[in-house]
């Protein structure tokens, strides 16, 4: 508590700062997310503050993140599609998902998993942040010249036959359900039917063109319509916005150059009266629980977003984690990895509970808290503290923002999150791959199907498939590896090792010698059973050397148990040297030794090894 409270002034200025640095990017991800500005600030106060007063990073500010927004959008869209475009009616699940995804970021806090996150390859995060900022600026193209198409009638309309045929699907599955539905008399069918009113219809038919208009792919569909029905009030203001964001910095790096951007292009456009489209109303007052997660709970509606909500825990945990090396780097201090994430975990279900989105530890949030005086815990704690008290008192002058300022900060945060160190090296990666007749880097091409599969089909599938290809290069690339490195050839081809270079003459045909280097694992096991048939007729004694084998798998222990039944079939005497701690342990689990390999035939080193063979075969 003391060490909390030991630099009261520098955190109160850092925690003040980073606070008002995250809100108009809290605003603008609550926006893009689907569940509007509220949710987006409610994530970074509580978020925020829980994170920071359980994490293990002292200067960590967190809050909503483009990446973690991205796919947050998913889960939004998704379910708000399988609830009839109802927000409300879909929101108690939204929820609940976050909830799950925050639960199973404490999880892995409590494993000890924190370490382990690092493990996850550079293209594949390379390619995911690329596309993270490429599907914020293709969505935010719409909002930027100022076409909504839920607004458009014309566009809207053409849904109506379609939204007829639903809601009747909808009818007749009732009647079903009900067991009424009769071939003879569709007069109950035909009753409810004339029940439906215009409005039903209506709101059918706008959440079938908002679907449409949806994503990436949705956006590029509906543009050209977009492009001749531009608001040129909304472009400029969108267009200013980007303009003071990027050239105040020029200025001066003192003052947030989005929060310039946010204060001044808003209240140029509230102060003329110019008639632009704001964002949603921001409920003024204390944010408070939603215990329709509770009450309302259905696993059913859940259960297809278990994945999802796994993957945010993940993405959390590994932007959360980069976020605490920099402040690490910056403070020369030391973060604990699996107390942050527990911290994360518990900040994002209680933002979650209250209706926030989640978030991670924010870089640029966090930098400006550190370059502010911010040391301690409490800097973070004040940030979420200053967030509460913005909403409190300023909520219906935040509610006033032009929506089209929010899509121009979005923008740039677009253009921001881009790995841009990743895009530099592609032509400098070494082509280490054969594609049909082409020679590719796997790391390039990696990259490539993340950024696509993400931008154009589904962020969590693509970031899943993109560490399945990666790790099966790696094992294809161990496997080569500790094939070539283990290559059995007779004594006469191969160089000898230094300890036998005085290996008998005589007895060079009829002992065979093996060397095995690296790793035998499910990777190159094939290579070591092609090797293992080389085996002259004329050994009657083959040696294996195995002390530069550190590790043996399962697959590879029963390939070795397969050859050395073999070998004992054929009534050859097998001799293992240099037996390594894990090898052995794993010889001996299933019994290969002594049922296979006698004890007396393993040997510490060569030499041992070399003294029984002179012994024994000059019988």
């Amino acid at each position: 508590m003391k060490k909390l409270f030991s630099n009261i002034k520098g955190d109160a200025f850092g925690g003040i700062t980073a606070g008002i640095v995250a809100l108009p990017l809290a605003l603008a991800f609550g926006v893009s997310s689907g569940l509007g500005p509220s949710a987006g600030l409610y994530g970074a106060i509580f978020l925020s503050f829980f994170a920071a007063l359980l994490g293990g990073t002292s200067t960590q500010i967190s809050g909503p993140t483009a990446p973690m927004t991205a796919v947050s959008m998913l889960v939004i869209s998704g379910i708000i599609a399988m609830n009839d475009g109802d927000v409300s009616k879909a929101l108690p699940a939204i929820l609940t998902v976050f909830v799950m995804a925050g639960v199973f970021q404490v999880g892995l806090g409590v494993l000890g998993l924190g370490k382990y996150i690092k493990y996850i390859p550079y293209p594949v995060v390379s390619g995911f942040m690329t596309a993270i900022g490429v599907i914020i600026l293709i969505t935010q193209i719409l909002p930027t010249i100022g076409y909504y198409p839920k607004e458009d009638a014309e566009f809207v309309n053409q849904f109506k036959p379609q939204a007829e045929e639903i809601i009747l699907e909808s009818i007749l599955k009732e009647e079903v359900g009900e067991g009424i539905l009769v071939l003879e008399d569709f007069s109950e069918t035909i009753k409810r039917a004339q029940g439906i009113d215009a409005v039903a219809i209506r709101k059918e038919t706008k959440t079938l063109a908002a679907n449409y208009a949806s994503g990436v792919l949705g956006t590029l569909k509906v543009l050209p319509r977009g492009l001749s029905h531009i608001s040129w009030l909304e472009l400029i203001l969108a267009l200013s916005t980007i303009f003071i964001i990027y050239g105040f910095k020029r200025i001066t790096m003192a003052v947030p150059s989005t929060l310039v951007a946010l204060v001044v292009v808003s209240g140029v456009a509230y102060g003329f009266d110019l008639g632009y489209k704001p964002i949603e109303e921001i409920p003024s007052g204390l944010p408070l629980p939603n215990l329709a997660i509770f009450t309302e709970f259905s696993l059913s509606s859940v259960t297809p977003y278990i994945f999802t909500a796994i993957t945010l825990a993940l993405l959390g945990a590994i932007d959360s984690l980069l976020t605490s090396v920099v402040a690490d780097n910056m403070t020369k201090t030391k973060h604990n990895p699996n107390k942050e994430l527990i911290g994360q975990g518990l900040g994002n279900s209680i933002a979650a509970i209250f209706g926030g989105i989640p978030g991670a530890g924010a870089t640029i949030r966090t930098v400006v808290n550190i370059n502010s005086g911010g040391k301690t815990k409490l800097s973070g704690m004040i940030a979420g503290v200053m967030l509460l008290v913005i909403l409190l008192g300023l909520s219906p002058v935040a509610s006033k923002i032009p929506a089209a300022v929010l899509a121009g900060i979005l923008i740039t945060v677009g253009i921001g999150v881009m790995d841009y160190k990743g895009l530099k090296a592609i032509p400098a990666m070494p082509k280490d791959t054969k594609l049909g007749p082409f020679k590719i880097s796997s790391d390039v091409m990696i990259m490539v199907v993340v950024l696509v599969l993400s931008t154009f089909w589904n962020l969590v599938n693509a970031v899943g498939i993109g560490l399945i290809i990666a790790s099966l290069i790696f094992m294809k690339k161990m496997g080569d590896l500790t094939a070539k490195r283990s290559d059995v050839k007779s004594l006469k081809k191969e160089t000898n090792w230094k300890d036998e270079a005085n290996f008998p003459e005589k007895l060079k045909e009829e002992v065979f010698i093996k060397h095995l280097k690296g790793p035998l694992f499910f990777g190159s096991t094939s290579n070591f059973q092609e090797l293992a048939e080389q085996i002259p007729d004329t050994a009657s004694t083959i040696i294996i050397r195995m002390g530069r084998m550190q590790y043996i798998d399962q697959s590879g222990l029963f390939v070795i148990e397969d050859i050395l039944v073999d070998l004992k079939s054929a009534g050859k005497n097998v001799l293992l040297v240099g037996l390594l701690e894990q090898p052995r342990y794993m010889l001996e689990r299933i019994d290969i030794i002594p049922d296979l390999i006698p004890k007396e035939h393993v040997f510490k080193n060569f030499e041992l090894c070399l003294d029984w063979v002179k012994k024994n075969l000059n019988k």
